[in-house]
């Protein structure tokens, strides 16, 4: 059947696995995949093609897999169109044609029978095969119509002469688009205010934000201010751990939270536990604590080690108030106990597992004296259902149960957080950002091993920021595997993360529909695309949307091809709309009327220099001072830019009426950010028909470093620094108060 030579076959395996053949950068230019991107990337997939005769296996294999398989995996209805057919693959023999019978069912989410049907004989064999010799057939039949939103498995039996098989997938009926709320859909237009959590500084904290510090800014931003929003960097589990395992982006796992944020003082056995008090009341402990605060810049691991400590004399409180019975079958005996129960059982496997990791992780390192991967651990720990695994958990089970009690305690006061916003008034209140991917040798890694492609690493293709290309160090997710799962995981990782608030930002949103693979070892410019369902995904993100009430943003920037966008739309994504870049195609600055309604508008982000920094230069003087320009010529160059950027942005703010008075045209007459001048420019963006703006901290306050410096590591303050004024400052800074008097004229909370 395949006579091809190998480099076609290996074209045709790379075509059906969804790998790009080519694509065009930013700039333009045409790039080609290479036979050996497309190798690497096919054996990331787990996929055998070291030779020509298992490029043949393979492909064979891919023809006949939805036939040996019964059914393929995962089928989507949309709520309120023609429900269609879906086809079920049989072995049969034409004798058997007439025989043949199936029974299948419907079972919804929690178990529940939801239909059942028995058809046949006489069935119509839309298609036949023969296989190894074996016959085999397609039979079409009817999907239920008018079945409410969710997931369903379905299961089904043939049976007829000698046909006897069974074969299961997963139905999903989902919404036309994400969840908007009507009063978006009726023209209001609502903004908020964007923080970094760990950044904010307070009076009460341990040397890092928290959320009762949150809360403040919540009872300030919603009750007096008039903001819809707070946005918020994402809150994802993280190490902790000075310099590789701080950032928000590149967390130990996105299914869980950072116990970082937990404020020590709202947690009840705080002061229940005499041993708690007597701690809390020891001289080092409270210098410690004052030093993290007193400290310029976010000090994890100081900040961890304190808080763990007290947590931990927390935890032994909670047992031994809260439980009876002997490890490692505790018995709740309290409303406390059993709500926390109540948690761990919700929250099931994938918390039990994560709880295991984060026990084996700190008992590895402390057997081997050095940081470890789980990767190097000892075989039978590598795998999460082992039998060595499950007898970790029994014998740990008191320091499971504490990981387990961490996730509560956050889960518990991020909640109480988001009640606050209700009671505010805010209309969407928490908006969180959702992670691209998580550290491969995290928790979420080593959880989902057989959804990841290991052997490769996601990035970006060369551009004019990164000539050689992008390397994130994350491992894709693998459509193939991912989709064979039923989505499983891409479903738990928004539900989780969805459950927190009114808004989520999806980082990097055309990972929906393609990501750039880079196989391991390899220089990104040997990266090329890899292709998912974007179908089916996005199914998933309206569904999980409608049931959450949570609006969706989708983060569009950079290298997003047109036909991206032209999808996300109709999907009810909104679009992510950076002021910084939307200019004409001369390089003047779009008028406000330009922006798409659907969308989010915002001045700049955490990879991008504040106002501050933008108007003064900051970025360019620390990339000078860290040598990331080739010369100084390209530096000078970077500079004369800037100046003209100035000229457009004060040239657009004088055609909308917005240029302070006293404000010259010429940005050497304006060597400064004023506040008068940030206030214009935010007042531009709420002239935008965007559903929704955000103003960031750091730009009212006039903060000049931005959070993250892309390209570095350690030679800049990453994910570290604070802001200027703590809380208690914030909520009496006029600058607020004029800054949102402004927006309300335009933007009020209706």
């Amino acid at each position: 059947m395949y006579d091809q030579s190998e480099s076609d076959l290996l074209r045709m395996l790379a075509d059906r696995a969804g790998i790009g053949a080519d694509y065009y950068d930013i700039a333009g230019t045409h790039h080609v995949t290479t036979d050996e991107s497309r190798r690497a990337i096919l054996g990331a997939m787990n996929l055998r093609v070291s030779n020509r005769a298992e490029l043949i296996a393979e492909l064979e294999a891919w023809d006949n897999r939805w036939w040996l398989r019964g059914c393929e995996p995962v089928h989507v209805l949309r709520l309120g169109r023609e429900a269609g057919t879906w086809s079920l693959y049989v072995p049969c023999e034409s004798s058997d044609d007439s025989l043949l019978s199936i029974k299948w069912s419907l079972c919804a989410e929690n178990g529940a029978p939801q239909c059942e049907r028995a058809e046949g004989p006489g069935l119509k064999v839309e298609e036949t095969r023969m296989i190894q010799g074996r016959r085999f057939v397609r039979i079409a039949l009817a999907c239920p119509q008018d079945l409410p939103l969710g997931y369903y498995s379905v299961t089904a039996h043939a049976t007829g002469g000698d046909t006897n098989t069974e074969a299961m997938f997963r139905l999903i009926v989902a919404p036309d688009r994400c969840y908007i709320p009507d009063e978006l859909q009726q023209g209001v237009r609502w903004w908020g205010v964007a923080l970094q959590l760990y950044s904010l500084r307070s009076h009460h904290n341990w040397g890092v934000g928290d959320f009762r510090d949150l809360g403040a800014v919540i009872e300030w931003a919603g009750k007096r201010l008039g903001a819809a929003v707070i946005g918020l960097n994402p809150l994802h589990a993280l190490k902790n751990a000075k310099p590789y395992h701080m950032s928000p982006y590149s967390p130990t796992s996105r299914l869980f939270l950072n116990d970082l944020y937990i404020d020590v003082t709202q947690v009840p056995e705080c002061w229940t536990g005499p041993d708690v008090q007597r701690r809390l009341a020891d001289p080092s402990v409270r210098s410690r604590i004052d030093a993290a605060r007193r400290c310029e810049f976010v000090d994890y691991d100081a900040v961890r080690l304190v808080k763990r400590e007290v947590l931990e004399l927390c935890y032994q409180v909670f047992v031994r108030d809260n439980f009876e019975g002997v490890e490692p079958e505790l018995r709740p005996m309290t409303d406390r106990g059993r709500h926390f129960q109540h948690f761990t059982e919700r929250e099931g496997k994938s918390l039990v597992y994560y709880a295991v990791f984060q026990a084996l992780e700190e008992e590895r390192q402390s057997a081997q004296q050095a940081s470890s991967v789980w990767e190097d651990w000892p075989e039978s720990y590598r795998t999460p259902t082992s039998e060595a695994v499950e007898e970790f958990r029994r014998q740990r089970m008191s320091r499971v149960r504490f990981f387990q009690y961490l996730q509560w305690l956050a889960a518990d006061q991020l909640l109480a957080v988001v009640k606050k916003t209700h009671e505010a008034g805010m209309p969407i209140g928490l908006y969180h950002d959702f992670a691209l991917g998580s550290d491969r040798d995290g928790a979420d890694g080593w959880l989902n091993q057989e959804v990841l492609a290991f052997q490769a690493d996601c990035g970006a293709p060369p551009d004019a920021f990164a000539p050689e290309g992008q390397n994130w160090g994350f491992s894709p997710l693998d459509p193939l595997r991912l989709r064979a799962s039923g989505y499983q995981y891409f479903i738990q990782l928004l539900r989780n993360n969805l459950r927190y608030g009114g808004a989520i930002r999806i980082d990097h949103v055309m990972a929906l529909f393609r990501l750039f693979w880079i196989p391991r070892g390899l220089p990104p410019a040997m990266g090329t695309y890899v292709h998912y369902r974007d179908d089916e995904l996005l199914a998933i993100l309206a569904l999980e949307s409608v049931r959450a009430k949570a609006l969706v943003i989708g983060e569009d920037l950079g290298t997003v091809p047109d036909w991206v966008r032209d999808r996300l739309g109709p999907a009810g994504v909104l679009s992510y709309r950076v002021f910084y870049f939307e200019r004409e195609h001369w390089g003047g600055w779009k008028p406000p009327t330009q922006y798409p309604a659907q969308a989010l508008a915002v001045v700049t982000t955490h990879d991008l220099p504040t106002l501050v920094g933008y108007w003064e230069g900051v970025d360019i003087d620390t990339r000078s001072t860290l040598g990331l320009f080739p010369s100084e010529d390209a530096r000078n160059a970077i500079w004369g830019e800037r100046h003209r950027e100035k000229a457009g942005i004060l040239t657009a703010l004088k055609s909308q009426g917005l240029l302070p008075a006293g404000i010259s045209e010429d940005p050497a007459q304006v060597p400064i950010m004023t506040t008068e001048l940030m206030e214009g420019i935010h007042q531009y963006l709420a002239r935008t028909p965007a559903w929704m703006v955000l103003a960031n901290i750091d730009d009212v306050i006039g903060t000049r470093v931005q959070a993250n410096l892309p390209g570095t590591v350690d030679q800049h303050p990453n994910w570290c620094r604070k802001l200027t004024l703590p809380v208690e400052e914030l909520t009496q800074d006029s600058r607020f108060e004029r800054l949102a008097a402004l927006l309300r004229l335009t933007r009020p909370l209706v």
